[in-house]
């Protein structure tokens, strides 16, 4: 099948340059290990699971720069026209690119919040829930990183729009900082980060609280799939000729 010989093939690609994804982790491990104490003494109750659901949001994002490095590099290596110009349909690019990137982030994820829980001594109430929001989240990510990178014409451009765009979404989340403690304007602006539903779906999943957390989760399928439209789009369109690339 088209589908799995494209999966198959993208997956091996990222696997050949683990770097970006081990950083990813290795990162997050050592600020959740050093960041705990503080967060502990600053939120006595939730401390824990602020350290480890923020940083963990905070990394996801940035890692949509490994998202979108999957569908770049396409771009960068002038095999996208061969892409679109093969058998497969836009979809089943789409799908051969999304289902290795998506394994990723839940490997991602998945790592940290063992971590977490082995080592930090963070409490699950419901691991159930808890799939159902990384799952979430993972959607949310794989849409939005597909989205920019084919909005963008450099990986100079990717790397800007993900640290930059990243950074904003985890610092107006709550995920450095806790929600109450940011100003009126910013707690104002939050629900229109992705990092603050994220945040919501973590935290209502650790806490064992279905209604917020299958809510929260479904806002960020929704932005996902959104995101995904237009990245489909694009593909199906061609991304013309930038000169950067």
């Amino acid at each position: 099948m088209r589908v799995v010989a494209l999966i198959n093939h993208n997956l091996g690609l990222m696997l050949r340059e683990p770097g970006p994804l081990i950083s990813r982790i290795v990162m997050p491990v050592v600020l959740m290990t050093v960041l705990r104490p503080l967060y502990l003494a600053a939120v006595p109750t939730g401390g824990t699971s602020q350290a480890v659901t923020g940083i963990l949001v905070m990394f996801s994002l940035l890692g949509m720069s490994v998202t979108g490095a999957s569908i770049l590099a396409e771009r960068v290596w002038h095999t996208a026209d061969r892409l679109r110009t093969s058998p497969a349909r836009p979809a089943e690019i789409m799908v051969g690119k999304a289902v290795p990137v998506l394994f990723l982030l839940l490997a991602q994820q998945a790592v940290l919040l063992t971590y977490g829980v082995l080592v930090l001594g963070l409490r699950v109430a419901n691991l159930g829930l808890l799939a159902v929001a990384v799952f979430g989240w993972a959607v949310a990510l794989l849409g939005l990183g597909a989205a920019v990178a084919t909005l963008v014409r450099s990986q100079g451009e990717l790397s800007a729009a993900t640290d930059v765009g990243g950074l904003i979404c985890t610092c107006l989340g709550g995920a450095l900082v806790p929600l109450a403690s940011l100003p009126s304007w910013a707690q104002a602006l939050a629900p229109a980060s992705p990092g603050y539903w994220a945040m919501r779906a973590l935290g209502s999943a650790l806490a064992g609280q279905a209604p917020a957390t299958l809510a929260a989760t479904g806002t960020l399928v929704a932005v996902g799939l959104a995101a995904a439209v237009v990245a489909g789009a694009k593909l199906a369109r061609g991304w013309g000729r930038a000169r950067l690339l």
